[in-house]
């Protein structure tokens, strides 16, 4: 297959996931701008006017970049799962299994699709916080290096729970009773060093916590953790998240039974 046919099939995925969320705006881009400014007047003004300040920051400008991270989290995550999985449910995906297309392009396709949807809400939390707090980019290629790489790890993630979901109620599970708790546990809302020392150990066993304060570092110049090791914990987690998103496709595990 020539380089302008695979080109042709990784952009058609592409823009139809694409189409697909803008298309429907007012469920994919409105609530999560409604739900994180909502967080920014409960947490930032009416809570973190008790807290003061955090890691030297005013507290509205210290959960700021975790907010902002949630966002890219979900969004990414959600997007190809929903996707996905409808494509599973509504048995169009013989199309795509039978088309001379690699399998790693109709990979990259979908995951391409929700990293553009997480950074889209991404972009769009960011200027909303700007109406609550002043933020100042202390490390640019940090910042955009780790929100893209975030956003392609939980597409990844949310590729495979499609894989393995049965029902609309499969693909609700993992971020109910898996993603929601490792975000909130992930550092969006304080330090961990405020935190015993045990907790403090198994914080540092959620991968969402390095994502955080990798971002938080880009933008504030603040992290709880190094940061070098930060980018390698994320650059793991997209090479055994993407290796097993490959063995399911090229095995048509939970696809084409």
């Amino acid at each position: 297959m020539n380089s302008k046919l695979i080109w042709t099939a990784f952009w058609t995925i592409v823009v139809k996931e694409i189409r697909r969320f803008t298309r429907i705006w007012v469920q994919t881009l409105l609530p999560p701008a409604i739900t994180m400014t909502l967080y920014f007047i409960i947490f930032g003004n009416l809570i973190g006017a008790r807290i003061g300040e955090m890691g030297g920051f005013d507290y509205m400008q210290y959960i700021a970049p975790g907010l902002i991270m949630m966002s890219v989290i979900t969004n990414s995550y959600g997007n190809v799962v929903s996707s996905f999985f409808g494509t599973k449910f509504q048995r169009h995906i013989e199309e795509l299994l039978v088309a001379p297309v690699p399998n790693w392009v109709i990979l990259a396709g979908y995951v391409t699709g929700g990293a553009a949807r997480g950074l889209g809400v991404g972009i769009i939390v960011t200027a909303l916080s700007l109406f609550f707090t002043q933020l100042h980019i202390s490390h640019l290629w940090i910042t955009l290096s780790t929100v893209i790489l975030t956003a392609i790890v939980f597409s990844l993630g949310g590729f495979i729970n499609a894989v393995y979901a049965n029902s609309f109620d499969d693909i609700a599970i993992i971020p109910t009773f898996v993603l929601t708790p490792l975000t909130y546990l992930g550092g969006v809302f304080y330090s961990i060093s405020l935190l015993p020392a045990f907790w403090q150990g198994v914080s540092q066993l959620n991968p969402i916590l390095y994502m955080v304060n990798s971002f938080r570092y880009g933008i504030l110049g603040v992290s709880d953790i190094n940061i070098v090791f930060a980018f390698a914990m994320i650059a793991m987690f997209i090479l055994l998240l993407g290796a097993y998103a490959m063995h399911l496709l090229n095995t048509g595990k939970g696809i084409r039974n």
